[in-house]
C-alpha cells in the first residue's frame, strides 16, 4: 500500500517591505512521504519570498499555489499562474537535475531554483555550467543552517510571519525565528 501526502496548513503574513508587498495567506502543503521537513519549510519560505510577483509580475490577478513537488517531476514546488492559464513563476526547491529544469525555463516566464543542504555546493559545481545558459533561470543557496533552523516551525498547523527587508527572510512562528540570507549564484 502506498503510502500518502501529510496535509500541513499554513497561515503566512507576508510583509515584504523592498516591494511594498503586504499580505495574508492561507496555504495548504501537502508534504510527500519521501519529502523532509526541512525540504518543506524551504518551499513555504521559498514561496514567501517570491509572493510579490504576484503583485508586480501579475498585478493581482494571479494564483500563486503550491505543485505537486515531488509527486509530480513535472510540476513545480511553487508556481505563479496568471489568469489566462500562463505560468509566471515556476518555483523549485533542492538539487534537481538539468534537463527538468531547462524544460522548467521553456514552459515559464521565470524559474527560480532554491538550493539548500550540505551537498548543495558540490551540485552546483556540477550544474553551473549546464544552466548558465537560460536568461530566465535564477539560482539561490539558502544556507543550511538556516533551511535546518526552520524544521522546528514544521507543525500541521502554521501561523507564521515573513518579513523581506534589504533581501534578508525573516521567518518566525512566534517561539522560533530564523533569518535567511540567500545567495545567489545566478
Amino acid at each position: 500500500m502506498a503510502l500518502k501526502s501529510t496535509i500541513f496548513k499554513a497561515s503566512l503574513q507576508i510583509a515584504d517591505i523592498d516591494h511594498a508587498y503586504y499580505a495574508d495567506h492561507t496555504l495548504t502543503l501537502a508534504r510527500h512521504p519521501s519529502e523532509t521537513d526541512e525540504r518543506m519549510m524551504v518551499r513555504l519560505a521559498a514561496l514567501a519570498l517570491q509572493a510579490h510577483k504576484l503583485q508586480t509580475v501579475c498585478g493581482g490577478d494571479a494564483t500563486l499555489a503550491f505543485g505537486a513537488g515531488l509527486s509530480d517531476p513535472d510540476e513545480p514546488d511553487a508556481w505563479l499562474r496568471d489568469f489566462t492559464g500562463l505560468t509566471r513563476l515556476w518555483i523549485e526547491v533542492g538539487q534537481p537535475e538539468d534537463k527538468p529544469l531547462l524544460k522548467a525555463c521553456g514552459k515559464a516566464d521565470e524559474v527560480v531554483l532554491y538550493c539548500f543542504n550540505h551537498a548543495a555546493e558540490v551540485w552546483w559545481r556540477g550544474m553551473e555550467a549546464k544552466l548558465a545558459r537560460p536568461p530566465n533561470l535564477n539560482v539561490f543557496r539558502v544556507p543550511t543552517s538556516a533551511s535546518q533552523a526552520l524544521i522546528p516551525m514544521a507543525r500541521r498547523s502554521m501561523q507564521l510571519q515573513a518579513t523581506i527587508q534589504e533581501g534578508v527572510l525573516m521567518l518566525g512562528d512566534g517561539t522560533h525565528n530564523v533569518d535567511i540570507e540567500l545567495l545567489r549564484w545566478k
